[in-house]
């Protein structure tokens, strides 16, 4: 099961200090933006399907508040970005949410690479540097699905986290999640966040956990669509060792999509810590 390695970014921002002794607090959040789109109504998924090819000034005005909300958080995964097109005005979302968001340092994973039309990509966000970025393919007939696999942490253990955006159809999701289950195995700490476009009941969701040492979702709030909530799609899970303290589902209607967090402890001898100059790498 083989992934590529690659560099991540850095915005070299002013940093604030946080307590990286061992057992600090970390806040999580997942979040699908849609690429900037802020969609309020069934009927704009047609009326408004124009943005997803051209630019449009509000898109701008929207990732700015994306990019406020997500600045209180400590690790930020992000689904549906655009690396950097005609429809984004050629601009990287990972890097500009970094740099408006205040996490210095970034990545972005590109999984379906329409050139100069549409750059569909996930990405991370982080106070702490992304020791290590692996990106991989998930299975499915039609490519385009990705999982990041990023580490963090300073000495022999890491935290990893595994960002994803499953597919539409089950079969292939099923696929998907056992691909995602063996990379789970490998590590003792982990968290698995994204777009799983699947309810915590699903066969598919239910054997990820059989598979895996991973606990029961914390939230199970419903997050799509973002106007009226019905579909627990959005999902944050993590390892024993990871305590968790608190799960959230927040109200901000700036995607179709509701945002989805958790605040968890890491363990004694797992440490996160800031690199004070230069970019981290993969």
């Amino acid at each position: 099961m083989a992934g590529a390695g690659y560099n991540a970014g850095v915005n070299h921002s002013p940093l604030t200090a946080v307590d990286s002794t061992p057992g600090q607090r970390l806040r999580l959040l997942s979040y699908n933006v849609q690429v900037g789109i802020s969609t309020t109504r069934y009927r704009h998924y047609l009326t408004h399907g124009w943005k997803h090819v051209l630019p449009f000034p509000e898109r701008a005005r929207n990732l700015a508040r994306i990019a406020h909300f997500v600045s209180a958080f400590d690790v930020v995964g992000l689904q549906e970005l655009d690396a950097g097109s005609l429809r984004s005005g050629f601009v990287n979302y990972a890097e500009y949410l970094s740099q408006h968001a205040g996490l210095r340092h970034w990545y972005s994973q590109v999984n379906r690479n329409l050139a100069r039309i549409a750059r569909h990509s996930q990405g991370m966000l982080s106070r702490f540097p992304l020791r290590t970025v692996t990106e991989h393919r998930l299975p499915g007939a039609i490519p385009g699905r990705g999982a990041m696999e990023v580490h963090l942490g300073v000495g022999e253990e890491s935290l990893v986290i595994i960002q994803v955006h499953l597919a539409l159809v089950r079969r292939t999701r099923a696929r998907q999640l056992d691909y995602v289950a063996e990379l789970v195995q490998q590590h003792p700490h982990v968290v698995v966040m994204g777009d799983f476009n699947c309810l915590p009941t699903s066969p598919e969701f239910r054997r990820l956990l059989a598979k895996t040492h991973l606990c029961e979702p914390h939230v199970d709030s419903c997050t799509y669509p973002s106007w009226q909530p019905l579909h627990c799609f959005d999902h944050i899970l993590a390892t024993p060792e990871l305590k968790v303290e608190h799960g959230t589902v927040f109200q901000v209607t700036y995607s179709d999509h509701l945002p989805v967090g958790l605040d968890i402890t890491l363990p004694p001898g797992l440490r996160l810590d800031y690199e004070p100059h230069g970019a981290s790498t993969a």
